[in-house]
């Protein structure tokens, strides 16, 4: 039945495939959730659990965080406008954070029941409907979880990813109430309590966990090494280009990117030339990686006899420090040399450390020069 609904919604509507498939999995979500929400509940009543209530209480959450898939599919597909020109995709990541914080919410709230449970046990309620309705509810969130993983593949959505996930973890926490539902009624034992306390312990875990995860992704995350990768290749494959760097990456959203890098090119081009040049790498990132990018010109003496014998020197210096350091941006003006010094991720040197042999170096090599050092730190390296 998902495939269906997924071949037919890209049949139908091929141009809003994300929006309509967030809302296929919040629609399925709600249903599901809040069908589990009441048989859990009731049965957690009748029961007296407080290890199913917990359950039930979570599967409540779940409901709510359906709701708040669909609101936040339904903003992120807005176009842009006025206040917010780059696009609305990233509230996507807004309703997965208040997500996240409600899940964290409810394990505070069943870790303090649990712990009451612990200090104060009671016998539970157990009738073959508790068990029959515990093993269908584990079902339920196994296809659950697989269906939010389809859809987030194909759309490639962190936030159904991440509720895939937290219905893996409510296969777990229901699967305990199970095991202590027939742990006390063949021993007697009194293990509600603590079982409600690892669900809490788990569910908080889990939600902090993707509060973590949404929060780097409204900071502004990195991109993955294989995005990097790919755009790095496709910059590769220009054989007019010197060289390129200070390539980064800007996230606003799921299909919604950016990008900025710095082009090498010889600097007897003609300025329509080298126009033309960056205009189609643009086009290459724009049709073919869906990256809105933009090229800022770099022109390189590559003709010059002065500038080939001192850039050369640059280079050794740069190398002699033996720290992994890259040099770009190079330039020559009368006595003064320029040029911008890559500093890796856990340099052992400050930047004023670096600075100081370079010039020692330099001035040895070159006489009394001046120097204007920029130091970069690139945490896409």
């Amino acid at each position: 039945m998902l495939n269906y609904f997924m071949k037919k919604i890209t049949k139908n509507n091929p141009n809003k495939n994300r929006t309509s498939f967030g809302f296929l999995a919040g629609s399925l979500g709600l249903v599901s959730n809040g069908l589990l929400f009441i048989m859990k509940f009731l049965i957690g009543l009748f029961a007296q659990s407080v290890s199913i209530m917990a359950d039930a209480i979570n599967s409540l959450s779940d409901t709510a965080s359906s709701v708040l898939t669909l609101v936040g599919f339904r903003i992120a597909a807005k176009p842009a406008d006025k206040e917010h020109p780059y696009g609305h995709e990233r509230f996507e990541y807004i309703s997965g954070f208040m997500i996240s914080i409600i899940i964290t919410f409810v394990g505070f709230q069943f870790l303090i029941s649990s712990v009451e449970k612990i200090l104060d046990p009671s016998k539970i309620k157990l009738s073959p409907l508790v068990f029959i309705i515990l093993v269908l509810s584990i079902v339920i969130k196994i296809w659950q979880s697989l269906m939010y993983k389809k859809i987030a593949g194909e759309i490639n959505s962190e936030t159904l990813k991440a509720t895939a996930q937290d219905s893996l973890n409510d296969v777990i926490t229901t699967a305990a109430v199970l095991i202590s539902a027939f742990i006390e009624l063949f021993t007697g034992l009194h293990v509600d309590g603590w079982m409600g306390l690892f669900i809490a312990l788990y569910i908080l875990y889990s939600g902090l966990k993707m509060v973590k995860e949404f929060i780097d992704e409204l900071l502004g995350s990195r991109p993955s090494a294989e995005e990097i990768l790919v755009m790095e290749q496709h910059l590769n494959d220009v054989p007019e280009i010197l060289g390129y760097h200070d390539l980064l990456v800007h996230s606003y959203g799921p299909k919604s990117q950016f990008a900025t890098v710095h082009i090498e090119v010889d600097d007897t081009w003609s300025l329509n030339y080298a126009h033309d040049l960056i205009n189609k790498i643009e086009k290459d990132f724009r049709e073919n990686l869906k990256v809105e990018l933009v090229c800022h010109l770099d022109p390189v003496a590559v003709k010059s006899p002065e500038y080939q014998q001192k850039w050369e020197i640059v280079k050794a210096a740069i190398t002699a420090l033996n720290l992994n350091l890259r040099v770009h941006d190079f330039r020559i003006e009368k006595n003064q040399l320029s040029f911008d010094v890559v500093v890796p991720p856990n340099c052992p040197q400050s930047d004023l450390a670096i600075r100081q042999q370079l010039t020692e170096y330099l001035t040895a090599q070159l006489g009394e020069v001046t120097l204007e050092i920029t130091f970069d730190h690139n945490y896409l390296l």
